[in-house]
Parts: structure tokens; C-alpha cells; sequence
């Protein structure tokens, strides 16, 4: 299967839509910095995006944290 491809506005959650995590995109952004959150890649020269399998694996290393 291809890998799903999504932008920060798809994973943040602003006052006018929810994301995939209930987070702000300057929390994405500080994440992403601090190697905390995976790192997206640029489509194009104000394209960047993430693969759906790394958000995925992102948000179940953090349940199965909380879970220890």
C-alpha cells in the first residue's frame, strides 16, 4: 500500500478544526526541533508533509509510554 502523505494542518488542531492530535501547530513545530515528533519532508519549495506511518508510530510510542 503507498504511503498516505499528510501536511501539519491535518495533524494539529486549531480553534476552527480538529486534527489528529490536540495539539497547536507551534507544539508540531517545537516537537519537530527538539527531535521529539518526526521529521516531515518538503514536496515542494512551501510543501512540507509527513508520511501517515510516521505520525502513526509517533502517536503509538507515546500510548504505549503512558501504558508503562
Amino acid at each position: 500500500m503507498a504511503s498516505r502523505i499528510i501536511r501539519v494542518a491535518d495533524i494539529a488542531t486549531t480553534p476552527t478544526k480538529a486534527g489528529i492530535l490536540p495539539v497547536s501547530p507551534a507544539t508540531i513545530w517545537r516537537w519537530v526541533r527538539t527531535g521529539k515528533f518526526p521529521k516531515p519532508f518538503k514536496l515542494g519549495s512551501s510543501v512540507t508533509a509527513w508520511r501517515s506511518e510516521d505520525v502513526d508510530a509517533f502517536i503509538e510510542a507515546q500510548e504505549n509510554a503512558g501504558a508503562a
